[in-house]
């Protein structure tokens, strides 16, 4: 199943006007021909009001997981045609939102509209459905949410954007590439997740929007810190830190962060470093943290992070320390 929700891949220029426009996806054959010789059968829907992806909420996340758990007996697997800007958070969400998936749930998009001379959009649609509907004996061999562009299939909730205008806009910087297309498609069968517990498929819908990120930087005040941790109305925070989880020591943050865990509230060190992994206890600038009882994002992506405490708020909160014990274990491969 083909699943659209905006995003350049859908468009389609209109030479006359010279701006672009959605194209009518019941003629997604003749647009790409070449889907004709895929041996799938293919069938396509979008969501109600397809949008641009900065426009992304996590109410359209919730109507994505329900179109797919109501075609989940009847279809082997799902392509997402979806913007690139938010693409990594929407794969980073499903990831947590699909649990025990035994089917592939693939998001791609392209740099560039459909119909323009040089798109990535037909390479990046016609191996992600190829991919989407690969099996090995009888079963699907793909049974994640991954992220397909440019050659490359990622872990989904791995993946982060690194270019507004190269056609290799993603990278996995912790994770290996699972499956690579050339001539032949190189599949990794190694480093896929399996879902070894046994247990069904199981759609969650919730997702907390009471987070937010704190990126850390020189200069940073207690006012600022203040006005985030004390006088919002989040459930939850992720703060970025330096290198390996790095933070100021002085005073005034370790206070606020100690007062914020003594209440109950989760904070999760994340790195603000492209790759690398957080490890508190290093240096002497992260001691203070590990005494606290800050949550540890490991190697964790930030998009993944926050998606992965909007959906423990929602569905599984408990207090502190049955949250930092689940955000700590991976969910559905996101940590190392």
């Amino acid at each position: 199943m083909l699943i659209y929700t905006g995003g350049t891949i859908g468009m389609r220029r209109d030479y006359n006007s010279g701006s672009l426009v959605t194209f009518d996806f019941q003629n997604v054959l003749d647009e790409i021909p070449e889907l004709r010789l895929l041996q799938c059968e293919i069938t396509h829907c979008a969501i109600r009001i397809p949008i641009d992806s900065s426009n992304m909420q996590p109410e359209i996340w919730g109507e994505l997981v329900e179109i797919i758990e109501q075609n989940y007996s009847c279809c082997d697997g799902f392509v997402i045609l979806h913007g690139s800007d938010t693409m990594s958070y929407t794969a980073s969400a499903l990831s947590f939102m699909l649990q025990n998936l035994d089917k592939a749930v693939i998001l791609t998009g392209s740099q560039l509209p459909i119909g323009d001379l040089r798109t990535d959009a037909k390479e990046n649609l016609i191996t992600a459905i190829q991919i989407a509907a690969l099996q090995e004996e009888g079963k699907p061999c793909v049974r994640e949410v991954g992220l397909y562009f440019e050659y490359k299939l990622y872990r989904g909730n791995r993946t982060t954007k690194i270019s507004a205008e190269q056609f290799e806009a993603f990278n996995s910087p912790n994770y290996p590439t699972l499956i690579t297309s050339g001539v032949h498609l190189e599949v990794r069968r190694e480093l896929l997740l399996k879902n070894e517990s046994g247990l069904p498929f199981k759609a969650y819908k919730s997702m907390s929007s009471s987070v937010g990120i704190l990126k850390l930087f020189p200069g940073i005040t207690k006012d600022f810190v203040e006005a985030i941790l004390l006088k919002s109305n989040l459930k939850g925070l992720i703060i970025e830190t330096f290198g390996s989880g790095n933070t100021t020591t002085t005073q005034w943050f370790i206070d606020l962060l100690e007062q914020a865990v003594s209440q109950g509230f989760p904070l999760v060190n994340v790195t603000q470093c492209p790759a690398g992994a957080v490890s508190m206890g290093d240096y002497g600038t992260s001691l203070e943290l590990r005494r606290i009882g800050i949550i540890s994002g490991k190697d964790i992506t930030t998009e993944a992070a926050l998606t992965k405490l909007m959906f423990l708020l929602a569905n599984d909160p408990g207090d502190y320390n049955h949250l930092k014990a689940r955000f700590e274990e991976s969910l559905s491969g996101e940590i190392g």
